[in-house]
């Protein structure tokens, strides 16, 4: 077998689905419904809703000649995405220049809104899910797949419309020069995996190696500039093509959070995460301190983020999952409000709100809606609580369904990343 052989067969791509046998298959299909109704989340569509999202995926082509004038023309701007491998959509890309004095970064989201809007039958079915649910194996979307996966998904060579988010960053202090955002249509020059990107980014001869090259240099120093400024980093270990996704996302978010904070004054869905007690933060901090072979620089304990960022960049591998749990347990959970007053303690953003996302959250649905109306659902109240409620309703039914699994012998993480297959039960029996 050749090294590449190797590498692929190691992957879960390379090592294939998990097969189960019919029985345990009726079994988590059980459980699921089980979870669906104790949580009241809702697995099929309506059929109204279906029709609408079908309807609306005819011709893309007649629809943005006709829009285009009323849009930034960006379809010449060397564009890409990067993504999972198993990505079904692909909601958002990036472009990046330098200048003489600045960086230039777009952020481009697919503009969902132009779609889906408050007299339509899918926001009516989005604000009823309020986000996309994601088990191991298994998804419920917020909405209709068929949309989001064409009209709706920025693949290459197809023009699309979008949402820009254009920063112009000073090159010494990377903070905002001006932000602009507005309705675009792009045209993808190529859709990347994250293995593909790190690819791109070793091979200087390789497609879109300069923009990738220049776009990680940005984002990991927004990534040390926010670790300096307190933002607390679980992950140390995060790869190249991860950070740039990650750093570019939070870039965007908090412009547009900012734009309708500061300069238009307008009230959004803000993403707001109150700090742990100082009693709360100094238990977990003993937590970590007693673990064996860790210790947290002395010059740290006074602030807490910067003491577990410290720490995790130092501890030994086996004990990172023990160090995140025992600052995720004293962790308020965050909420949705139309007031960012107190800001997100994790990121230490005064002024923080979800933008990037509005395939799958309603959050961010909403607010492409504020920008683009610069008017405000008179719901916004009620709307923030039932995102901030389903989100947690999710977050439980997940950790149930992977309890479950592990009740029945399967690896959660597997399952999520290789997928299940129905074989019969002899079959099944081999590989359990």
């Amino acid at each position: 077998m050749s090294d590449d052989e190797q590498a692929e067969a190691g992957t879960a791509e390379g090592q294939g689905p998990i097969e189960i046998s019919e029985d345990l298959s009726r079994h988590l299909e059980n459980k699921r419904e089980e979870l669906f109704e104790k949580f009241e989340i809702r697995d099929e569509f309506p059929e109204a809703v279906l029709e609408e999202a079908t309807e609306l995926t005819g011709d893309v082509q007649a629809d943005i000649d006709a829009a285009i004038d009323d849009r930034e023309d960006l379809r010449e701007l060397t564009t890409w995405t990067t993504d999972p491998i198993d990505a079904q959509d692909f909601d958002d890309a990036i472009s990046i220049e330098e200048r003489d004095e600045e960086f230039v970064l777009w952020v481009h989201i697919a503009d969902v809104t132009h779609y889906v809007h408050p007299e339509s039958a899918m926001w009516a079915e989005a604000v009823e899910r309020s986000n996309t649910v994601y088990l191991p194996g298994y998804t419920i979307h917020m909405l209709p797949p068929v949309l989001a996966e064409s009209v709706c998904s920025l693949v290459p060579d197809e023009e699309r419309f979008a949402h820009t988010v254009e920063m112009h960053l000073d090159k010494e202090t990377l903070t905002y020069e001006t932000i602009d955002i507005y309705k675009s249509v792009i045209e993808s020059d190529e859709r990347l995996t994250y293995g593909e990107a790190e690819n791109r980014l070793e091979d200087p001869d390789a497609p879109l190696h300069e923009e990738n090259a220049l776009v990680h240099e940005l984002a990991d120093r927004m990534h040390e500039q926010r670790k300096e400024d307190g933002s607390l980093v679980l992950n140390p270990s995060r790869d190249r093509a991860h950070t740039i996704i990650e750093e570019c996302m939070l870039k965007a978010n908090k412009a547009v959070t900012h734009e309708l904070m500061w300069s238009r004054g307008v009230e959004a869905m803000y993403r707001v995460h109150p700090q742990p007690s100082p009693d709360e933060w100094s238990k977990a901090l003993q937590e970590i301190q007693d673990l064996d072979g860790v210790s947290i620089p002395g010059d740290t304990w006074d602030d807490p983020r910067k003491a577990v960022n410290a720490t995790l960049e130092e501890a030994p591998g086996r004990q990172l999952d023990k160090i995140q749990w025992a600052v995720m347990k004293v962790m308020p959970r965050a909420r949705y409000m139309n007031d960012p007053f107190g800001g997100h303690h994790a990121l230490n953003f005064e002024i923080y709100g979800h933008f990037t996302s509005p395939i799958r959250r309603l959050s961010d649905l909403i607010n492409h809606w504020i920008v683009y109306q610069n008017d405000v659902p008179e719901t916004l109240v009620e709307l923030c609580d039932r995102a901030s409620d389903k989100q947690k309703d999710a977050e439980q039914c997940e950790r149930e369904y992977k309890t479950f699994l592990q009740e029945v012998g399967l690896d959660p993480m597997a399952v999520n990343n290789r997928g299940v297959e129905v074989v019969d039960e002899a079959e099944a029996e081999k590989t359990l």
